[in-house]
């Protein structure tokens, strides 16, 4: 049984600059990072191994060649393999084409217990990518798990949360799920793990590799493409009133009459 984690280099958000006329980032000669939220996906399938005493726990990827970096960083906590999904023909892939070249490689391997992947990634928020591949290889899915109360190779227990608290979720295997923080806490990088990670080379899949549709991938698989990237205009200072509470209470009353408020 392979537990797939999904995981993704992004750029350290306190470094993000932008291509103002590509609507691309850019990426060179900035510092880039494993996506946090994909470190609690690593340890949750670090534990789901341990949990039931088998299996292996699979990295994957897709990036350019540099992505090697964070397979090696999650190598360096445990995982047994790391897949990077690389080729120029993937550049420009919007959520859905990155989702379901990652479901060809997922489904390439095979053998598929479970795919783990973080709730969001920091560079684009959009929560999409692990819903998408579950869509593709048309798996149950849930999203927000904050635990896993029990877990074997036919079903899942998990919690799941939401605004008002949590639910309970069972779900047949295979299966997809995208965790939060509040799953776990990522394990360090242990000596052993640093020595195999500084030796290892990711197994690299092209497009042919993945036998992936060409009207699937990258520009030509992505219905969706950034038009015009912007600052938001700088909030002007607006207005400041000086005086006694009931005072204040009645010209802002009147502001908002003004302004149809109330």
């Amino acid at each position: 049984m392979n537990i797939f984690v999904c995981i993704k280099q992004v750029p350290n958000t306190t470094e993000v600059k932008w291509d103002l006329e590509k609507g691309t980032l850019i990426r060179e000669g900035v510092e880039s990072i494993v996506n946090p939220f994909d470190l609690y996906a690593v340890e949750e399938g670090l534990r789901i191994k341990e949990r039931l005493g088998e299996g292996k726990v699979i990295a994957i990827t897709m990036g350019p060649p540099q992505a090697k970096e964070a397979l090696r960083e999650v190598v360096a906590m445990g995982v047994d393999e790391g897949i990077l999904v690389s080729d120029r023909a993937f550049a420009g892939a919007d959520t859905l084409a990155t989702s379901y070249s990652l479901y060809k490689a997922i489904e390439k391997i095979g053998d598929i217990g479970i795919i783990i992947a973080g709730k969001q990634a920091i560079d684009g928020d959009t929560g999409q990518v692990g819903p998408g591949i579950a869509s593709w290889f048309n798996f149950p899915q849930v999203t927000y798990v904050r635990k896993i109360v029990e877990i074997n190779k036919e079903k899942a227990v998990v919690e799941r949360l939401t605004d008002y608290g949590y639910d309970v979720v069972e779900i047949g295997l295979p299966a997809v799920i995208t965790v939060v923080k509040e799953i776990n806490e990522p394990r360090l990088p242990s000596l052993r793990g640093k020595m195999k990670a500084k030796k290892f080379e990711p197994t690299v899949f092209t497009s042919k590799d993945i036998e992936a549709e060409e009207t699937k991938i990258g520009l030509q698989g992505s219905p969706t493409q950034v038009k015009k990237v912007f600052s938001p205009p700088k909030r002007s200072g607006g207005e400041k009133f000086e005086g006694e509470a009931e005072e204040l209470a009645e010209i802002l009353f009147n502001k908002l009459k003004e302004l149809k408020v109330i």
